[in-house]
């Protein structure tokens, strides 16, 4: 392995999502909502010149505050002088700003007095946000809300990462301990790592406490029972990287990554980091919101015809595996006689006797599941991801199919790339059920917004076509 240096050269930083929410649009808003305080402070109306104005310099703050944060992470994660910085991005977007106000003379357009206010007072709202971001980290520090770690290997590029993680609390991750197979008088000179096992011990450790980032500084080339090791692992739900930039096959949101400047390789990663994370959240809320509205008079209608033909709840809910397999609670209008929930559950089949009177109806046309937008809105499922499954149908796929349980790197959906491609409803044979996995990994490597509407598109399609469900 390589040497390596206490400054490592970087092409890209992934900010603190915290961080990126303050840079990309909280201090944006905030320079827009001054503005318009003080325009209306000095009895002017708020008329489109300014607008404009304001619209500039959202997008424009946005860019900047975003692209200095990640070019000073890069030369030292800590970050240096972040007062001074404030002032400098500030006034780098008054010159853009300037700039394109004296190219296009539209600057005459506004009152001096409002214009000299804002540019000498944003900077003390932006050291007001500075301040929020650190208590808000600091917080989640205290409340022990950050990310565990463990680190396959003992070397130096592993030693340098251990460091940074310890270094630099905004990174928010925890580091539980190293593993390796040489014992610790085989360590480099002058190093004595306690270990917490050996790396055939990983797995079981990452199940049973739950880990959230699994760092590998080993050679790969030279370790095949590294390969075995990323095996095992995914039969869990953690974040792989190695240290520093390894290629292998089937790889899931492959990219360069940087913890503290150390340079990792994500190689089996959620596509839901950083303001991914944010469009799909806004996106799920937005649309669940509306489709609910819209739908209320429909599911009052089968609530009563629900409650009506049958005895039983209205609601029926089922245990489900979720986001990095935590078991959640789904809803469903209830479409059998039977509430199974246990150790033994069995899929629904073309003309199941416990279907209800109206459950053969609900099912194939989808309308039971219309209470999982109630889910979506919880924060426990989005609109669009792999279908959960029930507990006790994973349990038993994930000994049977490889790579079974990365599909729960994202929250389970109301429909997927799977369902769209005819996998819905039954799957009653193992190679129709790892059919459905290999979509569902497909989908985790391709995700953006444009993909999930037009797969919300299709299934709306199938839908009315009532295929496959019952």
């Amino acid at each position: 392995m390589n040497e390596i240096r206490d400054t490592l050269p970087m092409v890209n930083v992934k900010p603190n999502v915290i961080v990126m929410v303050f840079k990309r649009l909280l201090e944006p808003a905030m320079i827009v909502a001054y503005l318009w305080v003080l325009v209306r402070l000095h009895g002017l109306p708020f008329s489109g010149d300014y607008w404009m104005l304001a619209i500039m310099a959202f997008f424009i703050s946005s860019y900047f505050f975003t692209e200095f944060h990640e070019r000073r992470l890069r030369r030292n994660p800590k970050g240096a002088r972040p007062v001074a910085s404030i002032f400098v991005d500030w006034f780098a977007v008054v010159a853009v700003l300037g700039l394109i106000g004296y190219v296009c003379e539209f600057y005459q357009q506004f009152a001096p007095g409002v214009l000299a206010a804002w540019v000498i007072g944003t900077p003390l709202g932006l050291l007001v946000s500075q301040y929020a971001q650190s208590r808000v980290m600091r917080d989640l520090h205290t409340k022990g809300e950050v990310s565990k770690a463990i680190i396959i290997g003992v070397n130096p590029a592993a030693l340098k990462l251990a460091e940074r993680m310890d270094n630099y609390p905004a990174l928010m991750i925890k580091l539980m301990g190293f593993f390796d197979d040489r014992e610790i008088g085989r360590q480099p000179q002058g190093t004595f790592t306690p270990l917490m096992g050996k790396m055939s011990d990983v797995a079981a450790y990452v199940r049973k406490h739950n880990i959230n980032m699994v760092y590998i500084s080993m050679p790969i080339s030279a370790q095949p029972r590294v390969l075995q090791m990323i095996d095992e692992l995914q039969d869990t739900t953690a974040s792989i990287y190695f240290v520093p930039d390894i290629y292998i096959f089937n790889l899931i949101q492959a990219r360069f990554d940087y913890v503290g400047g150390m340079a990792v390789m994500a190689i089996c990663e959620t596509p839901f980091t950083g303001m991914n994370n944010f469009v799909k959240r806004v996106s799920d809320i937005l649309l669940a919101t509306v489709i609910l509205l819209m739908l209320l008079p429909v599911l009052v209608v089968i609530a009563i015809c629900v409650k009506a033909t049958s005895p039983g709840p209205v609601i029926f809910k089922q245990r489900r595996y979720g986001l990095d397999g935590e078991e959640i609670v789904v809803y469903k209008f209830r479409s059998m006689t039977v509430l199974e929930d246990g150790a033994n559950v069995q899929q629904a089949t073309k003309g199941d006797a416990r279907l209800t009177k109206i459950g053969g109806f609900l099912r194939k046309s989808s309308l039971d599941e219309l209470p999982q937008f109630v889910n979506v809105l919880q924060g426990r499922m989005s609109i669009v991801g792999p279908r959960p499954h029930a507990v006790a149908h994973n349990e038993l796929y994930r000994k049977q199919i490889k790579g079974y349980m990365l599909r729960h790197k994202v929250k389970p959906g109301i429909t997927g790339w799977a369902q769209v491609n005819g996998l819905r409803g039954e799957t009653e044979t193992l190679d129709k059920m790892k059919a459905r996995i290999e979509f569902d990994l497909e989908y985790l490597r391709r995700w953006s917004l444009t993909f999930d509407l037009w797969i919300i598109v299709q299934t709306v399609r199938l839908v009315l076509k009532r295929e496959n469900a019952y």
